[in-house]
């Protein structure tokens, strides 16, 4: 069970990597994150086996292309070892077996060089999360599926950019009603979110059918003691990625 990230701590990484220019460029992106720290570097695969031992990181940054021990080499033996650490592929291999074969050895990200800080950063930073949401001793089926599903699912600007709505729903006015969910710590009715945003009740409740058919929204019943049942909306995890 991994344990939960608080402020004043700082995850251990180990860069695996033979490009000096490369590992160097890797520990100063790394370092600009407050909740982690390069604990070691390392210039190949058995190495950074024997990096592991002395240092016990968290999380390997492990490239494939290397000699004396390659990256599928490294982590192989590393499953068969049974050994626990958690590993990002940060490497130029970008063929299908390569994919294939690291995923199967539980690579939790997989980022193709040359690449941005900011898809590094969101590597780190999901991997912060998915710690923080498996540091209980048990987890429910809702956060299982916000786990697996959550590395499928597109990022926040080449989605909204790219995804075609439907006639009736307007990007400005759907980020509107987004952005004013996100700030919500219950879940509220169409008429209780009209009136924060300024929108007919008959306009929200068409945008927030139209998040929750998408995902980004759910729709509890609240049964009351007398009347008709109220239909209350809550952001879900998928539905914040519209926030940029």
């Amino acid at each position: 069970m991994s344990k939960a990230v608080y402020p004043d701590q700082r995850l251990q990484v180990l860069l695996i990597e033979d490009d000096p220019m490369v590992r160097e460029v890797n520990k100063m992106f790394v370092d600009k994150l407050n909740t982690f720290e390069v604990a070691a570097t390392a210039e190949n695969g058995e190495e950074g086996r024997e990096m592991l031992e002395v240092y016990e990181p968290d999380l390997v940054l492990l490239d494939v292309y290397m000699a004396h021990e390659d990256g599928l080499q490294c982590l192989e033996k590393l499953r068969a070892s049974a050994y626990d650490v958690d590993v990002i592929a940060v490497t130029a291999a970008n063929d299908t077996n390569t994919v294939k074969k690291l995923l199967r050895f539980g690579v939790v990200d997989y980022v193709v060089k040359p690449f941005t800080f900011e898809r590094l950063k969101q590597a780190l930073d999901q991997y912060v999360e998915r710690r923080q949401q498996l540091s209980d001793e048990k987890v429910t089926q809702k956060k299982i599926d916000d786990l697996i599903y959550e590395s499928v699912r597109p990022d926040s600007a080449e989605r909204i950019n790219t995804l075609e709505l439907p006639k009736g729903i307007q990007r400005k006015t759907l980020n509107q009603v987004v952005q004013y969910m996100n700030t919500l710590e219950n879940a509220l009715s169409a008429e209780e979110v009209g009136e924060a945003v300024g929108l007919a009740r008959v306009t929200v409740r068409r945008y927030l059918s139209y998040l929750e058919a998408q995902g980004d929204v759910e729709m509890d019943m609240h049964y009351g003691q007398v009347g008709r049942p109220i239909q209350l909306y809550h952001l879900t995890k998928q539905g914040i990625r519209w926030l940029s």
